[in-house]
């Protein structure tokens, strides 16, 4: 059996690390067993499902390193979906109820009273058919309800009926069907709710293994009980925790919290995403991953806690600045083009300032600081800017290379009797305008001579 398992939202925002953490998670496994990634987009919705947040879902999976084996929309599978409703209706298993919105309401209401659980009763199965008549002449249509194996003899006398499974992430877990209503398959309008779609693509695509949010737990029993209804195996199931902010709040795609467009704009890398996306509350430690591949090693979804995962937006900056200061120039030369840095200078400038990044963009500034001198003016104390031009009245003669720093340095010493910071921050700072950054040592080969003494105060 080749595993095959899919992503798929609804097309109706951008998707956010809760997202991408869903999506990664499906295809790590895919890619652990050499299997396939269906990309599936659930927009039955057409009021809300746009073409534009598909295109937007598939560039965000293709930053981060995730390419689909096969695309497919719902909305052209209709025909699928209706030959099944006619099945389910052939076998006994699919009913009309006619109740409103606000009936329902009142009839949960009354059994939670009663300490019953709040489930529907199955009333519209004693119906008679006088009554639909008289519903249907009021115009009422009907909506349609899967009805669940969780009888002997009498659906009106539901039992505990335990649907059981091994959970790729939880372990074993069990749902009881007398538990929880007969689901809504079919809206009075026609349009299907997600549970019959999902299913029935599951079955026709040869999906193996569904792997998604721990939200999704108690519609695991009602979906294997309809892919048993269908005539199908029930592929496997996993079910990782979900993330949350600090605060606990749920992210959203409505909100666009944390989305992977704002990240990706706010100079994030993406390996930085995947690695937070698909580590944090797992057993296994947080820390960059460079590559998929090497994620794909660490990624064990048995590893995954069942509490749900807070992390703060900060730790991201911890890995980002952990992938810049080891990226390779090969890895980082065409971003850096774009940026306007390049040349034969290029590569030695990266390797002086990626350490000192949180952002592959800030690498910028520090051109700027390297070619131009400092953006502002520094402040330095009367003492500190008369040590500095005697510094620099002291600048060794070229060949300017490695070593120039340490041999200027050793010289001021020995002259001034200035050591440590004393010694070292006035140079910086009237070298750069900044009190941190890169190694001096690293960046005067680079400014050169003739470029360091132009910042003479």
């Amino acid at each position: 059996m080749t595993v095959t398992v899919r992503f798929a939202p609804s097309p109706t925002g951008r998707i956010h690390i809760g997202n991408a953490r869903t999506a990664l998670f499906n295809w790590l496994f895919a890619q652990k067993h050499r299997g396939r990634f269906i990309q599936r987009f659930d927009d039955t919705d057409v009021a809300r499902s746009k073409q534009e947040y598909a295109d937007s879902i598939l560039y965000d999976l293709h930053w981060l390193g995730i390419f689909q084996d096969a695309t497919e929309y719902q909305s052209k599978r209709f025909d699928h979906y209706d030959a099944a409703v006619e099945r389910l209706k052939a076998a006994g298993v699919l009913y009309p109820c006619y109740e409103t919105p606000e009936e329902l309401d009142l009839r949960r209401k009354v059994r939670r009273t009663r300490g019953l659980p709040p489930v529907y009763g199955r009333e519209a199965l004693a119906l008679t058919s006088a009554q639909i008549a008289e519903y249907e002449g009021d115009g009422r249509r009907p909506h349609w309800r899967f009805l669940l194996p969780n009888f002997v003899s009498d659906p009106l006398e539901p039992m505990r009926t335990e649907i059981r499974w091994n959970d790729l992430v939880r372990g074993e877990e069990t749902v009881d069907l007398a538990s929880v209503s007969d689901p809504v398959l079919v809206r009075e309008d026609g349009t299907y709710l997600y549970t019959l779609p999902s299913v029935v693509d599951d079955i026709d695509m040869g999906i193996s293994h569904v792997i998604r949010g721990d939200d999704h737990v108690t519609n695991t029993g009602v979906q294997i009980a309809l892919f048993q209804a269908l005539g199908a195996v029930p592929p496997g199931f996993g079910h990782h925790n979900l993330l949350t902010t600090v605060s606990g709040e749920g992210l959203s795609k409505r909100t666009g919290a944390l989305s992977i467009q704002g990240l990706r704009e706010d100079g994030i890398e993406a390996m930085a995403v995947a690695s937070l996306a698909v580590l944090i509350g797992t057993s296994e430690s947080v820390h960059a991953m460079p590559t998929m591949a090497e994620l794909a090693d660490h990624f064990d979804p048995a590893a995954t806690s069942k509490s749900a995962a807070k992390f703060d937006p900060e730790e991201l900056l911890v890995l980002n600045r952990a992938l810049l200061h080891h990226m390779a120039f090969a890895d980082a030369r065409d971003r850096l083009g774009v940026l306007g840095i390049g040349g034969e200078r290029a590569e030695p400038f990266w390797n002086a300032v990626r350490g000192n990044l949180d952002r592959l963009s800030d690498a910028a500034q520090w051109w700027k600081i390297v070619n131009e001198g400092p953006q502002e003016t520094p402040e330095l104390s009367d003492e500190d800017r008369d040590f500095v031009r005697v510094a620099f009245d002291m600048l060794p003669e070229e060949p300017w290379d490695a070593g120039v720093w340490k041999a200027w340095t050793a010289k001021l010493r020995k002259m001034t009797e200035r050591k440590g910071k004393a010694l070292f921050m006035p140079l910086r700072l009237a070298l750069t305008g900044l009190s941190s950054g890169p190694e001096l040592a690293d960046l005067l080969p680079l400014m050169g001579r003739e470029g360091t003494l132009a910042r003479r105060p």
